[in-house]
């Protein structure tokens, strides 16, 4: 039976403590993965994020089925803490009124609709500039923003596919595998992140913000992420293949079973095969017999001798080659599944889970920023706000509107069929 990681209240950070964007104003009109994942960043360490969502739905994310808690996606939640959220429907004029004002204020936007949408609403690049030229404005999108693919839709899968990111991941002798986890739009809603940063420095500079536009494009960042290999390709010409967990065929690389389970090793240079064959596996003769002497003869007779390890590792317990390889300062690690990495001690001493209120569901999870500072650590987390429940807070305090206004936009429909959400 799943046992789920106890999650305890989180404690709260040091009273007063500054954070790295405290004062930072982002309006946040992106959904899904990549865009949410760069504003939940910028909202982690300080910046008051404020998310629009369309008031028929909102962040297509709200229905993802992984598992759902109060009403709410693991997926939103997970992509959105730190964040107020509004809903505003963008086809009416004082719905992109509202929108305009806010991005008058803001020092950050950030869009990943498609192509085009933005300039439709009258909201792109060119046409809020001139309202706020230290504007920094991000786009995120698949293929760019410019030229003959910038029409095209595409996502995390689609550009793992096409840039040969795909064709790397899976074993030789199977098809080519996209990973678990969307990891194309995860990096660039870093690359987004990072790019903002970097946009924010320069303004400080310069005076003046700027388009992050074609940089921060899925099939940029997958292309980028092909790493050493689509740089060996570069220079030999050579088309690298997969293989499986063990990278460049390396046979001392990868999962091996113990007796009673498996373990991942990464004994990627000589010192470490030395240490490993020796101090661990007792067999010297991995070394002396010229098949295996140096790492080119070790990769050409790469299967022979995974079978020679492999037939050793199987003599013994998973917790007995453990003990041996970090007593050798051999790098080696479980093969853990989701459920025994979250309740490994790893998460629990460094203290990666806990719990945090939330409106609809009394508490929900919550998993740290994995990104620590000694003085401008993240903020106090904050659950994912439901479908437009700042709404009111948003146009009352950033935007100065009175109850008579705010009514006005309700009657003509702004914020959707319903009064907008207050938050408690």
């Amino acid at each position: 039976m799943p046992t789920k990681p106890q999650l305890p209240e989180r404690s709260s950070r040091t009273t007063g403590g500054p954070t790295a964007l405290d004062g930072l104003l982002v309006v946040d009109f992106t959904r899904v993965v990549a865009g949410p994942a760069c504003t939940q960043t910028l909202a982690d360490f300080g910046a008051h994020v404020i998310k629009i969502e369309n008031p028929d739905g909102g962040d297509d994310t709200r229905a993802y089925e992984h598992a759902e808690i109060g009403g709410e996606s693991a997926a939103y939640l997970s992509l959105n803490r730190n964040k107020r959220g509004i809903a505003l429907d963008l086809t009416l004029p004082e719905a992109r009124e509202i929108a305009l004002d806010l991005i008058r204020k803001a020092d950050v936007v950030v869009e990943n609709f498609s192509s085009g949408v933005m300039k439709k609403f009258g909201l792109d690049y060119e046409a809020v500039a001139p309202l706020n030229p230290r504007l920094v404005y991000c786009s995120i999108s698949a293929y760019g923003r410019t030229g003959p693919f910038a029409s095209r839709p595409g996502f995390d899968p689609i550009t793992q596919a096409e840039s040969g990111f795909m064709s790397l991941n899976g074993f030789a002798d199977g098809p080519a595998v996209r990973t678990g986890p969307p990891i194309v739009d995860m990096a660039t809603g870093m690359s987004a992140c990072n790019a903002i940063l970097l946009a924010l420095l320069a303004r400080d500079r310069l005076g003046r913000g700027q388009h992050v536009e074609v940089e921060v494009a899925l099939f940029d960042v997958a292309m980028g992420m092909t790493g050493f290999y689509g740089m060996a390709y570069l220079i030999n010409g050579e088309n690298p293949g997969r293989f499986g967990n063990s990278p460049s065929g390396s046979p001392t690389v990868g999962v091996y079973e113990a007796s009673d389970g498996p373990l991942y090793i990464a004994c990627a240079n000589d010192r470490l095969y030395r240490r490993l064959v020796v101090e661990v596996l007792n067999r010297p003769d991995l070394i002396t017999d010229p098949q295996f002497a140096t790492r080119k003869a070790r990769s050409q007779n790469k299967e022979l001798l995974r079978a020679a390890i492999a037939e050793v590792f199987a003599s013994d317990t998973l917790e007995n080659w453990m003990a041996k390889m970090k007593l050798a300062n051999i790098p080696v690690g479980y093969l853990r599944t989701v459920e025994e990495g979250f309740n490994a001690p790893e998460a629990r001493e460094r203290h990666r889970l806990s719990r945090i209120p939330h409106r609809t569901a009394e508490w929900v999870p919550n998993i740290e920023p994995p990104i620590a500072m000694s003085l401008t650590g993240p903020i106090d987390p904050v659950a994912a706000p439901l479908l437009g429940e700042h709404t009111e807070q948003v146009l009352r305090d950033t935007l100065g509107c009175d109850e008579r206004r705010i009514s006005a936009f309700t009657q003509k429909g702004v914020f959707g069929s319903g009064k907008p959400s207050t938050s408690v």
